[in-house]
């Protein structure tokens, strides 16, 4: 018997496949916009498809002692993913502020 239900392998399969799906979106979207904030963002997202990946792993063979490690590791991943998103939400932020300036300062100030 495994440790998890078929309807939540289901929820935990197609969450990595979306999170890959988003990842992919959004660096696409980066390289349409000439943007590297938004590929920061995509590599951002990485710790956290890391996590999901161990918590998977974990599962598919059923919780074993030997296999604890990976239990730390989703927690070390899922806390770096916290800052690592954070900082490319700023980053986003931040060439955006820029960018306004950019085009106030073209057009002779702010209104």
């Amino acid at each position: 018997m495994h440790a998890l239900s078929i309807p939540t392998w289901m929820i935990h399969v197609s969450s990595v496949i979306e999170w890959i799906g988003a990842i992919w979106l959004i660096w696409v979207y980066g390289e349409l916009m000439g943007s590297w904030g938004w590929k920061f963002f995509a590599v951002a997202m990485l710790p956290a498809l890391v996590s999901a990946m161990c918590a998977c792993t974990w599962h598919f063979f059923d919780n074993p002692e030997s296999l604890e490690w990976l239990v730390t590791v989703q927690a070390a991943m899922t806390v770096l993913n916290n800052f690592t998103l954070c900082a490319a939400a700023w980053w986003l932020w931040r060439g955006e502020r820029l960018q306004e300036k950019e085009t106030k300062g073209e057009f002779g100030g702010e209104e």
